[in-house]
C-alpha cells in the first residue's frame, strides 16, 4: 500500500510552479475534475493491487518473486521515469501528455485484466507505470499552470481532500470487487473513469506549455530505470538463489555502476532531470536521506501487512481494504495542523518527533500473533502510525522547498518525491530477502519440534516460496495438516515481526538524521 497516501511534496510540486494558463471560475472546476480522477486512478491503483496480491498469488499459482514484480515492475518504471514526465509536460503541453499517460494507463489496465498468466500481468504492470510517470505529474503541473497565487491554495485544498477520499475508499472497494466478481475488475474499473478523465481534458481544459523548458535528459532516465531495475532483480532473486549467487552479486555489481555513471552524466548534464548542486544543501540532503529512511519503512510494511491480514488472521480482502481507514483519516485531518508545525517550531522538531511515534507504530505491528482482534492490536497500530507519519509528512514538503531559492523549489520537491517511490520500490525487495530467510528457518524449527517427518517436510518445500500461502501436500493426514498450517502461519507472523523491527530502525535513523541533518529554520535563499 505505497499509495495508500500521497507523497511527500505532492503539495510543494504545485506550490512551487508558475501560472501559465489562468483558468475562469467555471474552467477552474474542470481542470480539479479532470486532475483528482486522474491522480486517482493512480492512487486507487497503487492501493487495491496490494490488497489483491493474496487472492493474485492463490489464483494464478504465483510465487512470491511473481508477487513481487507485480508491485515492483509497476513501482519501478514510475519512480524512475516521473521526473521525465514531468518534463515532457512542460516542453510539449501539460494537457497533451497528461491524456498520454491517462490513455496509456488505461490500455495498460485493460491489458492487466485480461492477462492469462502472472508473466503477462507483470509486463502490463510495466506498462501501467510509465502511463503513471506521464500521469501523476501531469495532473499537478495542470493544476500549477491553471491557478494564480490567489486561487492555488484552495484548489490544491480540494485536491488534497477528494484524492484522501479515493485513497480511503480505493482498498475497500477494490478489496469489495477482489472478494465478489474478481480481481479483474480492480483493472477494468480504471477504464471508464480514464474516458471521463480524456473527455473533460479535450472538452475543457486548456493546453499550457513552458516555452523555456530545457532539453529532456533521456541518458539520465534510460540510466536511472536500467539501473535500479538490475538492483531490483538481483534483490528479488536472491531470495531463492541466495545473496551470495554469482548473479545476484553480478546484478548488484553492475547496478551500481550503471547507478555511478547516471550520477556521472547528471554531474555534467547542462539539463539534468537531478541537479546534483541542490545536495550542497545540507537541509536538503538530509530532508531525502530521511525520506529514503522513513518511507523505505512505510513501504516495506505496507506491502507485507495485507498477506498477514489475509492469509494468517483470516481476513476477507473488504476487511483487509478497510483495515487503513483510521491511518487516511488521521492524515488527512491533522495535515493542516502539521504544517503550522513549521512556523510555530522550525521544521527540526517535528522531523523528529514524527519519525519517533511512527518508530512506536511500527513497534505495534510486532504485537499480533495468529487470529489476533482487530482492536487491541492493529488498530493501536495504526493510529499512532498514521499520527507519526502525519506529524512528518507537511513539514518534510516544506523542508525540502525551504532548502533551495525559489526558482528550484518545482524540481527540488520533483526529486524528493521520486525518492519517497524509489524508496518504496527498494523497501520491498530487501525486506522480502528477510522475510524469506526468516520464514524458512522458523518454519524449519517449528516442523522440527511438532516432529514432522523428514519425508513430509520434503513435500512441502516446493511450496515455501508461497510464504503464507504455501497449500499442504496431498495425502498428508488431517493431523499433521492442522499442525503444517499452524506452523506456516506461526513461521509468516515470525518473519513480519522482522519487517517490523526493521521498519522500527528505518524510522529511528530517520529521525537521527533529522536531528543531525535539517536546520530549526530554513536555509537562506
Amino acid at each position: 500500500m505505497a499509495n495508500i497516501i500521497k507523497q511527500p511534496c505532492d503539495e510543494g510540486v504545485m506550490r512551487s510552479a508558475p501560472c501559465t494558463t489562468p483558468c475562469s471560475r467555471n474552467v477552474g472546476r474542470w481542470v480539479l475534475a479532470a486532475t483528482i480522477l486522474g491522480s486517482s486512478i493512480a492512487m486507487i491503483d497503487g492501493t487495491v493491487v496490494n490488497v489483491a496480491l493474496p487472492v493474485l498469488q492463490s489464483q494464478l499459482n504465483a510465487t512470491t518473486t511473481d508477487v513481487q514484480w507485480i508491485v515492483e515492475s509497476y513501482a519501478l518504471f514510475l519512480a524512475a521515469l516521473i521526473l521525465v514526465g514531468g518534463s515532457l509536460g512542460d516542453r510539449f503541453g501539460r494537457r497533451l501528455i497528461f491524456a498520454c499517460g491517462i490513455a496509456l494507463f488505461a490500455l495498460a489496465s485493460i491489458w492487466c485484466g485480461l492477462s492469462p498468466n502472472v508473466n503477462q500481468l507483470i509486463i502490463a504492470r510495466a506498462v501501467q507505470g510509465i502511463g503513471g510517470a506521464l500521469l501523476v505529474p501531469g495532473s499537478l503541473a495542470i493544476i500549477s499552470a491553471s491557478f494564480n497565487e490567489a486561487q492555488r491554495g484552495q484548489a490544491i485544498g480540494t485536491w488534497s481532500g477528494f484524492t484522501a477520499i479515493t485513497s480511503a475508499l480505493g482498498p475497500v472497494l477494490g478489496g469489495w470487487l477482489v472478494e465478489n466478481i474478481s480481481w479483474r475488475w480492480i483493472f477494468f474499473l480504471n477504464v471508464p473513469l480514464a474516458g471521463i478523465v480524456l473527455a473533460i481534458l479535450f472538452w475543457r481544459v486548456p493546453e499550457s506549455r513552458n516555452e523555456d523548458s530545457a532539453r529532456l535528459d533521456w541518458w539520465g532516465a534510460a540510466l536511472a530505470t536500467l539501473g535500479l531495475g538490475v538492483i531490483v532483480y538481483g534483490l528479488i532473486e536472491s531470495s531463492h538463489l541466495g545473496l551470495f549467487h554469482p548473479l545476484v552479486l553480478s546484478c548488484l555489481v553492475v547496478g551500481v555502476l550503471i547507478l555511478s555513471a547516471f550520477i556521472f552524466v547528471e554531474a555534467n548534464s547542462r539539463t539534468p532531470m537531478m541537479p546534483l548542486s541542490l545536495f550542497k544543501s545540507r537541509t536538503f540532503s538530509g530532508a531525502n536521506l530521511l525520506t529514503l529512511l522513513l518511507y523505505s519503512a512505510l513501504g516495506g510494511v505496507f506491502y507485507f501487512v495485507p498477506f498477514n491480514l489475509i492469509q494468517v488472521q483470516g481476513y476477507s480482502a473488504t476487511a483487509a481494504g478497510a483495515v487503513f481507514l483510521p491511518f487516511i483519516i488521521i492524515m488527512f485531518f491533522l495535515s493542516r495542523w502539521s504544517g503550522g508545525l513549521v512556523n510555530r517550531y522550525g521544521a527540526k522538531l517535528p522531523l523528529t518527533i514524527g519519525p519517533v511515534i511512527a518508530a512506536l507504530g511500527f513497534a505495534l505491528f510486532a504485537i499480533p500473533g495468529i487470529n489476533s482482534n482487530y482492536w487491541t492490536t492493529f488498530f493501536p497500530a495504526i493510529l499512532v502510525l498514521g499520527l507519526g507519519m502525519a506529524i512528518s509528512v507537511a513539514p518534510l514538503t516544506t523542508t525540502v522547498m525551504g532548502a533551495v531559492k525559489q526558482r528550484q523549489a518545482g524540481i527540488a520537491s520533483g526529486i524528493n518525491n521520486a525518492v519517497a517511490r524509489t524508496a518504496g520500490l527498494l523497501a520491498i525487495a530487501v525486506f522480502n530477502i528477510f522475510v524469506f530467510n526468516s520464514f524458512n528457518r522458523s518454519l524449519n524449527q517449528r516442523m522440527t519440534a511438532l516432529g514432522i517427518s523428514p519425508e513430509v517436510q520434503k513435500l512441502l518445500d516446493n511450496q515455501r516460496v508461497k510464504l503464507a500461502g504455501a497449500e499442504i501436500p496431498a495425502g498428508v493426514s488431517a493431523e499433521i495438516t492442522t499442525k503444517l498450517k499452524d506452523a506456516i502461519a506461526w513461521a509468516f507472523v515470525d518473519s513480519f515481526r522482522l519487517v517490523m523491527f526493521i521498519a522500527v530502525g528505518l524510522a529511528s535513523a530517520s529521525a537521527i538524521v533529522a536531528l543531525l541533518m535539517i536546520r530549526k529554520n530554513r536555509e537562506p535563499r
